[in-house]
């Protein structure tokens, strides 16, 4: 059976999220890369990270959810869990986004809360 391996991000929508990440950063030193995006190494974890994001308030990415958080999961094989997920009747979209930092799927949850499913890039 397919499971999660652990969370891969925590994601909200946020008013003025450049203004909300220099608070972050200013007040309790958490730092930015390039994308706005903040990494934690998760300790004894030899996978990947997790990341933080605020997103802006009006964004549509947690769509059809309306929930203003989103949880990203990581999975080992992204394919595996929609396929299990769909035969469990849990309402799956179609999309499927690769990017060079992973894989990503979405289901909804019971309570209409969009999840994020992220397969990383296959170590060298």
């Amino acid at each position: 059976m397919e499971h999660v391996l652990g969370v891969g991000g925590i994601f909200f929508k946020a008013k003025d999220p450049t203004k909300l990440k220099a608070w972050y950063r200013e007040h309790l030193g958490v730092p930015t890369d390039e994308h706005g995006e903040t990494m934690f190494l998760t300790q004894g974890d030899p996978g990947p990270c997790l990341v933080w994001s605020p997103f802006p308030a009006d964004t549509t990415y947690f769509e059809p959810s309306k929930a203003p958080f989103m949880i990203n999961f990581r999975v080992k094989d992204l394919g595996a869990m929609l396929a299990q997920l769909r035969a469990a009747g849990a309402e799956v979209d179609d999309k499927v986004l690769d990017e060079s930092y992973g894989r990503f799927g979405w289901v909804m949850d019971p309570e209409g809360n969009r999840v994020e499913l992220w397969e990383p890039p296959a170590k060298d």
